[in-house]
């Protein structure tokens, strides 16, 4: 009797584990089914849409418009140039006359040649005792200050990395840039590295001020956003070309404002050279030492006044003359210069910004007010010391 009870409840047992397994089996199945019409439902194939009169976008509708494709085009060509720039200074400690590397800051940079030399400002570096450069590739090398411009807030260093690292941007032109005029900036803002912004050109010829209060002149306004960190990248047309390079921006809180300010590419192109062959900025000169601005305002004249002719200089070559007392102390005025080649000159900011678009031995005509008689004559422009 005993083991008859066993079977049966064993016979039980099996029968309630197959109903249960069916039962599973059934609502799994259920499930499955539900699922897979509500996947065919939010999924349906081209037919179906098309039987229900339904208009579905393919891939290529939604591809990129020209000018965004031209954007990232351009990004990917010209972000390899573009460099991250941080700087430190070394302390030493006067306890343990251990020397210690402290961060100082960083900014923005980018390649002028295939020769390792890289162009930032002169602010990026400013009492900097080391520099680091990364590179796209996320390569990092030590740099060497190769000169500075700090009036133009420029500057060149130096690495010396493989040529097949080194991609210098295509250089444009900065004469025939027009208000409105696409622009882009690539930079590391706040130490993001790679950053690209755009914008247009919102004001052309503007002065603002440079490292240590120097003026910037002609500088590129434009509202692609620069912020700290952008200073010292690249200002790009939509062709690629560099036309600027990033140095300030316009804001009370010190961060973006829709004011930024680059240096134009033309002062760029003759000054970056001059860095890399000589260390600065050879200057042109006269020879001549000038009154202050106003003098001649009182007398009603206008350009700038000679004070006094260097003795063998360029200005003493041409036979020009310096300012002297006659025999009874009175002043007779030496020569005031009018014009420089095309320029004209009304004070000494312009005979200096005249003298910035020539060259060290390049001959000019100068044009003079000689006892208020207007006289001409040519020189062979020498090197400031």
């Amino acid at each position: 009797m005993k083991n008859f009870f066993s079977a049966f409840v064993g016979i039980i047992l099996l029968l309630g584990g197959y109903l249960l397994g069916v039962s599973w089996k059934s609502e799994t199945e259920s499930d499955t089914k539900i699922v897979e019409e509500k996947v065919v439902a939010e999924n349906p194939t081209k037919e179906e849409t098309a039987s229900l009169g339904i208009k579905t976008k393919s891939s290529a509708d939604f591809d990129l418009k020209p000018n965004e494709k031209a954007t990232i085009n351009l990004f990917q060509e010209a972000a390899p140039s573009v460099v991250f720039i941080t700087t430190s200074t070394f302390q030493k400690d006067y306890f343990t006359m251990d020397i210690a590397e402290i961060p100082k800051g960083s900014g923005s940079g980018f390649l002028w040649d295939d020769q390792g030399h890289i162009v930032t400002n002169y602010h990026v570096i400013e009492e900097a005792d080391k520099a680091t450069i990364t590179l796209a590739d996320q390569s990092t090398w030590d740099a060497k200050l190769v000169g500075v411009a700090k009036d133009k807030d420029l500057a060149v260093l130096k690495i010396d990395a493989p040529a097949h690292l080194l991609s210098p941007l295509p250089v444009g032109k900065s004469d025939n840039l027009q208000v409105g005029q696409t622009v882009l900036a690539i930079g590391n803002p706040f130490g993001l590295d790679q950053t690209l912004t755009t914008g247009i050109i919102s004001a052309l010829g503007r002065e603002v001020s440079g490292a240590g209060g120097f003026p910037i002149r002609d500088a590129i306004q434009t509202d692609a956003a620069i912020n700290p960190g952008n200073s010292g990248g690249p200002l790009l047309n939509s062709s690629g070309e560099l036309i600027g390079v990033n140095t300030a921006i316009y804001s009370p809180s010190g961060a973006y404002a829709g004011i930024g300010f680059s240096i134009p590419v033309d002062a760029v192109r003759w000054i970056i050279p001059e860095l890399i062959n000589f260390g600065k900025i050879k200057r042109p000169t006269l020879g001549i030492e000038i009154a202050r601005n106003g003098f001649l305002e009182r007398i009603n004249k206008r350009g700038v006044l000679i004070i006094r002719v260097v003795p063998d200089g360029p200005a003493f070559q041409a036979g020009m003359r310096s300012t002297l007392r006659d025999r009874q102390g009175n002043i007779v005025l030496g020569d005031i210069i009018l014009a420089i080649n095309e320029f004209q000159i009304n004070n000494s900011n312009e005979l200096s910004e005249a003298l910035e678009k020539l060259r060290m031995g390049e001959q000019v005509k100068v044009t003079l007010d000689r006892n208020d008689q207007i006289v001409e004559t040519t020189l062979v422009l020498g090197q400031a010391r």
